[in-house]
């Protein structure tokens, strides 16, 4: 890099400070306001912000590593998150909302009762905030030191570096977020949030471009793609119709794969029904409908307009660097090589930009479960309100620490990615089924979430029990973690009929599993179950139609671009149709049913 780019990366981390030191006056007031922003988030700020923390640095180089490695099918593994990013803009963001709490663990204690309820929600706090956070603060770290590394930018200024100096370099980065996220708060990450998502958007579409250039033409970049793979790169679907539908044999993924990302991994993770960081959002937006709209806009720009630039730059760096031995560098290295100076300022501090909105959410968020469900309900919970803003500043610093410290044991973007999702799979169905049936108690929970962390995490890293199939992992995670929860809910007994009728009273879900609660509250839900599940199938036919349309069109798939565009327009149909049977409106506080 040259001097004008090194400017213009500084010129980037300057404005950010400055605007997280301007915001850190709204987060002062209370608990409420430095964790979700005084529950006052727009639409727009709130599902951009979504978006940011869910492209970080090493998205790219993760996209780019699976599609070398896997081809365009293998995304699947993050795809298949969309299925319950879709169910939780009709079926959950509107009961996060209603909530009106700080952390997911804090609802525990809402739907539960009892001991076993405070001892769940510490053990989710601290799993959540430390080894699961921390983890994923430590591979952004890892994939931020291969990007300092591939772009030489210690070298550029005259330093040869070693392992220790480049993870040092990410670190001081790491400080600087923690600079602004630790004095603004919510408001601090979602602010910058939003300027830092267009600018790593733009910078992705902008080596996407030239990478384009470099190979003369999209046409010219799918064929090479293709003729460097001894796979089928550019298949989306790992099936054939040669006479029959069947499993393709020169697919990037395997059958079990491909089986367990769609018809098991979105509802058996720990984010089914909405996700923490998520969650935070959500329960941060203005009120119900805001909430609604904000998930639908990050489900828009997280798979619609953002897959695609990815993908085109992976599908790049496999035509133009056919014997890279790191997939997961082919980003850097297309950047290094073929984008002019100031271009490569640019893009050096979008990657910067999506390495800064990710950890600046990890760490707010780990504070919040460490402030919010420890300190503030185990520790020291006559607190007052600018304590606890003093000790969520203190345990952001916390967290970061925690997170290099895990940096520094991280070897592969990939595989942490991986281990990621297999400790965080079992306890997807409880999640779902804690809303919507009454039955579900704190020890059902509370076992799903360990059984699904241990047995995760000895069939990732024991050699002995480790399982390589990444399909079958999942699956014998999930089914161990179910016949567990199950066994246990049925040996415990389920909650107080007070703490039910409040938590049904609070939220107000649908669906057939809480009939006792309507009966003897008297109180009707706000939530159609059944006219919702229809429009989470109306919109997954939008989503994945729009998305594959847009890939089909930019591969040259003019088949599949119409077939897809043509799914995507039944889907918004669909959905108008069903938007004419609205669901019944929210009471103001204070208000009865018999007062609307």
């Amino acid at each position: 890099m040259l001097l004008i780019d090194w400017l213009i990366v500084l010129a980037y981390l300057i404005f950010t400070m400055v605007l997280g030191v301007y915001l850190s006056r709204k987060a002062s007031g209370s608990l409420v306001d430095f964790f979700v922003s005084g529950r006052s988030l727009p639409w727009w700020l709130a599902g951009t912000s979504m978006a940011a923390t869910t492209f970080s640095i090493d998205t790219p180089l993760y996209v780019a590593g699976v599609v070398g490695s896997r081809g365009i099918a293998g995304n699947w593994e993050w795809w298949s998150f969309g299925i319950a990013h879709v169910v939780m803009i009709y079926v959950f963001a509107r009961l996060w909302r209603r909530s009106e709490v700080v952390t997911d663990a804090e609802l525990t204690e809402i739907r539960y009762g009892g001991q076993t309820a405070a001892v769940l929600r510490g053990v989710k706090a601290f799993l959540f905030a430390v080894p699961i956070n921390c983890i994923g603060i430590g591979y952004a770290m890892l994939a931020m030191v291969k990007v300092v590394d591939a772009l030489e930018l210690w070298q550029s200024v005259g330093i040869e570096p070693n392992d220790s100096l480049k993870l040092w370099s990410v670190i001081v980065v790491s400080i600087l977020v923690l600079f602004y996220a630790g004095f603004s708060g919510l408001w601090g990450v979602v602010a910058t949030d939003f300027f830092q998502f267009f600018l790593a958007l733009i910078g992705a579409i902008v080596v996407a471009v030239a990478s384009i250039n470099e190979v003369g033409g999209m046409q010219n970049l799918v064929n090479q793609a293709q003729a460097n793979t001894e796979f089928d790169i550019l298949s989306i679907l790992p099936i054939t119709f040669d006479g029959g539908i069947g499993w393709s044999s020169v697919a990037g993924i395997p059958a079990s794969a491909f089986m367990a990302y769609v018809f098991l991994q979105w509802w058996a993770f720990r984010r089914s029904d909405g996700g923490g960081e998520f969650i935070q959002r959500l329960v941060a937006a203005k009120d119900e409908n805001e909430a609604e709209k904000a998930a639908w806009f990050f489900n828009i720009l997280h798979y619609v307009i953002r897959t695609w630039p990815w993908i085109i730059v992976a599908l790049a760096a496999v035509a133009i660097y056919p014997d890279l031995a790191d997939r997961e560098l082919g980003y850097p290295k297309l950047m290094l090589n073929f984008l002019p100076p100031v271009v490569l300022g640019l893009v050096v501090a979008s990657l910067i930009a999506a390495f800064m909105s990710t950890v600046s959410t990890l760490i707010n968020w780990g504070a919040s479960y460490l402030t919010n469900d420890l300190y503030g309900r185990f520790i020291n919970p006559d607190a007052t309100q600018s304590e606890l803003v003093n000790v969520g500043r203190l345990t952001s610093v916390l967290v970061t620490v925690f997170g290099a410290m895990a940096a520094f044991f991280a070897s592969d973007v990939a595989t942490v990615f991986r281990l990621v999702i297999a400790i965080g799979t079992g306890p997807g169905l409880v999640l779902i089924l804690r809303w919507f049936w009454w039955r579900i108690n704190a020890a059902a929970e509370l076992s799903s979430m360990l059984t699904g962390f241990v047995i995760g995490l000895l069939t990732s890293v024991l050699e002995v029990v480790k399982i390589s199939d990444f399909g079958l992992r999942l699956l014998v995670t999930a089914g161990i973690t179910t016949a567990v929860w199950i066994i246990v809910m049925l040996l415990t007994p389920p909650e107080s009929d007070e703490t039910l009728d409040n938590f049904y009273r609070r939220v107000r879900p649908g669906g057939p599993g809480w009939q006792r609660q309507r009966q003897r509250t008297g109180v009707r839900p706000l939530q159609n179950l059944g006219l919702e599940s229809q429009r989470v199938v109306a919109a997954l036919l939008l989503l994945f139609g729009a998305m594959f349309a847009v890939g089909g069109f930019l591969l040259l798939k003019s088949l599949l671009g119409w077939c897809s565009l043509i799914i995507a327009v039944g889907g918004w149909w669909w959905l108008r149709q069903l938007h004419y049977q609205p669901i019944s409106p929210v009471p103001r506080p204070g208000l009865d049913d018999d007062d609307l």
